[in-house]
């Protein structure tokens, strides 16, 4: 580790690595670039809806971090304490710090396990029947209620603040009715999806499909009801209507949780952040509003698009384009603009593709329509999606 890099990027996930790898490819290697990411392994969480699902073990979404940190770059195996974007530098939790000419934040999102009630002491552990895919250490847990209930009822939450891929906390709901239904125990188990926001999705064409799959199979479903406390030992989740209001109790047998997430806490108390917490960057460049030898994309920039690694795919090459223009005395070149995919499964072997822009336009890759429900495209993010992001997207070549 240097006290001083050309470029410092925040974050080694997707994001972090994906842009690591562009600039590392545009200087063929001779960039003076450091990443600081603490985590020995890299999960392509993507696939922990199928994991949570049966299909697949989680074993199978992980990685040696170290095997994709780019040739030629530093990686700095620490975490981010504070900024100083003034001075230009950061200080990492071990008590160093460290200079650039130009930083790239991509430090992911937070998970807020404390944010609920009940929740943290209860997720993944045995006989309490709460469950979520939102974690490496408790993914194993949602198949494990889903394939051992055999009545009673099956919940599945999401709540109202922006989450990693939206349509994650519907899929799973899908996936475990398409068990309990092949399993001969559908007619005894009541299904519920309780959603903060105010529609099952924001898109009307996939919206649209989305409501017939939900009353095809018998989903009970509640918008604008927030999860606001678990009573593990009584197996009851307590909602509030989003905005205030009168609370209201659903008892379980298994309820599958997405937490409420924010922007990590090092960047919320820092300079960079805006009011909503997010690094705040021009939506289209990518470049901070108000430092401007600072970009940030992927999951805590203040993007108003769904975070997702599709999302990131698109915006890693324009913000690379973009500060190695502006390394080199150039005017930023590359515009993003919000594109954004959710692979939104509806059963083993069926999957509707959204794929859509800010303006909620489709944007879809393929000739056909991709609001109905179709194998290919499961298969493509069961088994092609995966190899393409190994292979490709953090090497920087896709």
């Amino acid at each position: 580790m240097k006290d001083h890099y050309k470029v410092l990027v925040i974050g080694g996930g997707t994001a972090g690595l994906a842009v690591s790898a562009r600039l590392m490819n545009h200087s063929n290697g001779s960039l003076d670039l450091g990443i600081i990411e603490p985590s020995e392994k890299h999960y392509y969480q993507p696939l922990w809806t199928l994991v949570g699902a049966g299909v697949f073990s989680r074993e199978e979404t992980e990685r040696d971090e170290r095997d994709f940190i780019p040739a030629g770059a530093d990686w700095i195996q620490d975490r981010v304490a504070t900024f100083d974007p003034d001075n230009n530098t950061v200080t990492t939790e071990s008590g160093s710090t460290i200079g650039y000419d130009y930083l790239v934040v991509t430090a992911g999102i937070q998970i807020d396990w404390d944010a609920i009630p009940g929740l943290k002491e209860s997720v993944g552990k045995p006989g309490t029947g709460v469950s979520s895919n939102y974690s490496y250490d408790t993914v194993s847990s949602t198949w494990n209620n889903i394939s051992n209930l055999r009545s009673g009822t099956a919940l599945f939450t999401q709540p109202s603040t922006g989450v990693k891929c939206a349509g994650a906390p519907q899929k799973i709901c899908y996936l475990a009715e398409d068990h309990f239904r092949r399993s001969g125990v559908r007619n005894n188990v009541n299904v519920i999806f309780a959603t903060g926001t105010p529609s099952i999705f924001a898109v009307k064409k996939y919206a649209d499909s989305l409501l017939k799959v939900i009353e095809r199979k018998g989903i009970e479903a509640h918008y604008a009801t927030e999860l606001v406390a678990l009573r593990p030992d009584k197996k009851e989740a307590v909602f509030e209507p989003v905005g205030g209001g009168e609370q209201s109790v659903i008892k379980y047998d298994m309820i599958h949780v997405t937490p409420r997430q924010s922007a990590p806490d090092f960047i919320k108390k820092s300079k960079l952040a805006a009011a909503t917490g997010w690094v705040d960057v021009d939506q289209n460049t990518m470049q901070h509003k108000r430092y401007a030898n600072v970009f940030a994309c992927g999951d805590c920039s203040s993007l108003p698009t769904s975070k997702t690694g599709a999302a990131i795919r698109k915006q890693a090459p324009a913000l690379a384009n973009n500060l190695w223009a502006m390394m080199n005395g150039h005017g930023l070149p590359d515009s993003y603009d919000g594109y954004t995919s959710c692979p939104l499964v509806t059963g083993y072997g069926s999957l509707i593709l959204a794929e859509f822009d800010y303006d909620k336009v489709p944007q879809e890759t393929f000739p056909f329509d991709q609001s109905q429900e179709r194998y290919s495209m499961y298969a493509l993010k069961a088994y092609g999606l995966p190899r393409m992001y190994w292979h490709g997207m953090l090497r920087g070549r896709a």
